[in-house]
């Protein structure tokens, strides 16, 4: 089992790294190809987000298991400036920038679990874990 990894976000070729690093761990513990693609995508999505909304940010990467189950959980954190609505932010077509507005809600249905914490002026952090099946 991998250990934790961290990797700053901080330009286009940070979010490719994202998602190579998320694949390859997602590949280590036993994902489906369709479950590898949807968290991938998730991440991708969130890495993205952090990027164009926080002008960057991180993600730590771990290998978690719960009984015989073993998952990827992603912890994407930024200092931006926050998510004023976290309902609204998470309503498909919603979105402050130029994007589909589909990022957070779309991250959302792609992972088995997700959490969403921000606040004006705090930065946001956004936790989702994907279990091998």
């Amino acid at each position: 089992m991998s250990a934790e990894r961290e990797i700053g976000i901080a330009s286009s070729a940070d979010v490719v790294a994202v998602r190579q690093a998320v694949r390859s761990v997602a590949i280590e513990v036993g994902l489906s190809l369709v479950d590898q693609t949807k968290i991938v995508t998730a991440a991708s999505e969130l890495a993205r987000n952090a990027l164009v909304y926080a002008g960057g940010g991180d993600v730590r990467i771990l290998v978690v298991e719960n009984g015989p189950r073993r998952g990827l959980k992603l912890v994407f954190s930024d200092e931006g400036p926050g998510i004023p609505d976290l309902e609204q932010a998470l309503t498909d077509g919603w979105t402050t920038g130029t994007g589909m507005g589909l990022g957070l809600g779309g991250s959302r249905r792609l992972v088995d679990e997700f959490d969403l914490l921000s606040a004006p002026g705090k930065g946001t952090t956004v936790t989702v874990t994907k279990w091998a099946r």
